[in-house]
């Protein structure tokens, strides 16, 4: 029975979620579906891989994760199915599918689409349920697609890195407004050498330490942590982060007129 995750960037508003949860039934009939998140920040692929890669690795073993952002950047002739760390991935051909893996998957086949021009998500979704089914049946995933094609690629979103300081993009912003920030607990601990510290952002705002959890510090006081997928997570105790201290998140649809902004946009921390 294939258990098959959800992750769009469509939103709950209308009745597309469901619909094509009624395709994959109709073209896999023994699958348990799982939604991962239908409210994704469209053309955001820093989110996108961050919400992804951190689901995706709690999953089971052979697992199947379809993933419809930008779905329709260009008017290609196939999707893409990877098999990466034991899951199936299935997503446009639009650079997304390294930016979650951090690195180009060794097994990856181009699954035809066979009217490119008059594709939308629905026949999309109904290609994507048969091959999920014939993977399912045991086909050989190069006898399913086309093997050895050239992918769109784009490199994961890392942070900048100075002989004594470290700094990183806001890619997530939470439901509580908690802000996520692509350093990882082990790019911040090797840069850092066992040195002391200090993160640095929106003007003279300063956090000196890293906390374990929300709790550590006085309701309405601001902390960093490294929150359960190893991320660097500015946070305030009962409060809303992003809001109070005016952080926002990564696009990359920022315009020229707006660079000014960039610097509400990074985090920087300072070693010593």
């Amino acid at each position: 029975m294939p258990l098959i995750t959800l992750t769009s960037d469509i939103g709950q508003k209308d009745y597309l979620a469901g619909a094509i949860k009624g395709q994959l039934l109709q073209t896999v009939p023994a699958c348990t579906i799982i939604d991962i998140s239908h409210d994704l920040t469209p053309f955001n692929y820093p989110q996108a891989a961050y919400v992804c890669r951190n689901a995706i690795k709690n999953f089971p073993d052979y697992s199947f994760h379809i993933v419809l952002i930008n779905l329709f950047d260009n008017k290609s002739s196939h999707l893409l199915l990877a098999f990466h760390n034991q899951q199936y991935i299935i997503c446009a051909d639009n650079g997304l599918l390294t930016m979650i893996a951090e690195e180009k998957p060794g097994i990856i086949v181009g699954i035809p689409m066979h009217k490119p021009s008059a594709s939308n998500a629905l026949l999309t979704t109904r290609i994507i349920g048969q091959t999920i089914q014939a993977v399912a049946d045991g086909e050989s995933l190069h006898k399913i697609g086309i093997p050895d094609m050239d992918i769109v690629e784009k490199n994961p979103l890392l942070p900048m890195l100075g002989e004594n300081w470290i700094e990183g993009q806001i890619i997530f912003i939470d439901h509580f407004e908690n802000v996520v920030v692509n350093i990882t607990r082990e790019a911040f601990e090797a840069q850092r050498k066992g040195r002391k510290f200090s993160i640095a952002f929106k003007r003279d705002e300063i956090i000196d330490k890293i906390s374990d959890t929300y709790t550590d510090v006085p309701e309405g006081e601001k902390l960093a942590l490294f929150n359960s997928a190893g991320y660097l997570e500015i946070a305030i105790n009962k409060g809303n982060a992003a809001g109070l201290l005016g952080l926002q998140g990564f696009s990359e649809r920022q315009s020229s007129h707006i660079q000014n902004r960039l610097f509400y946009q990074t985090i920087r921390v300072y070693f010593e």
